[in-house]
């Protein structure tokens, strides 16, 4: 998009203020970065996700996705569908080592710009009652409490809330 004012999904952007000398590269997630992804994986969730199941996730027509990267090594990521209305967000995950630094909240703010732009109505996600941290970052962004999936969470019945951002007509450009 050179030339056009334009962002480009894979542009170099840096990250709030927490960030400071260095550069978040964001891009879609690829086949090839599936170990260091579940290296993150494994070390944000109880439960995590296998490679197969991240793999076959990435197929779906609606799957997209974003990559978070600093000098080449990968410390962040969301896997979410753009669906005809709404955006869901399935996984996001940043390495332990590059957690409250802001790129949580990068990653999270291009998708709902992405869900902007194609003029859906409202992101969605699910996160465990437990998690107050993601929840108070989901809150941050204008993210509201919607329900609760009793026993969401297979590996120990843990209940999920249900959150959701409706965008505003202003996000939604033509």
């Amino acid at each position: 998009m050179e030339g056009s004012g334009e962002k480009s999904r894979e542009e170099i952007s840096p990250v709030g203020f927490f960030v400071s000398r260095d550069v978040v590269h964001f891009r879609e997630i690829q086949p090839s970065d599936i170990e260091p992804i579940m290296a993150i994986e494994r070390a944000s969730f109880s439960s995590p996700w296998s490679a197969r199941f991240f793999l076959d996730e990435l197929k779906s027509p609606y799957a997209r996705s974003l990559l978070a990267e600093i000098d080449g090594a990968i410390i962040g990521y969301a896997l979410y569908w753009m669906l005809p209305i709404d955006a869901d967000v399935h996984n996001l995950a940043v390495h332990p080592a590059w957690r409250r630094r802001g790129i949580g909240r990068s990653l999270l703010e291009a998708v709902i710009a992405e869900a902007g732009e194609r003029r859906l109505t409202r992101v969605t996600l699910e996160v465990r009652k437990s998690n107050q941290a993601a929840q108070r970052l989901y809150e941050s962004l204008g993210f509201v409490a919607q329900g609760v999936r009793k026993g969401y969470y297979s590996d120990d019945g843990e209940d999920a809330l249900v959150m959701a951002l409706t965008l505003p007509d202003t996000l939604r450009r033509p």
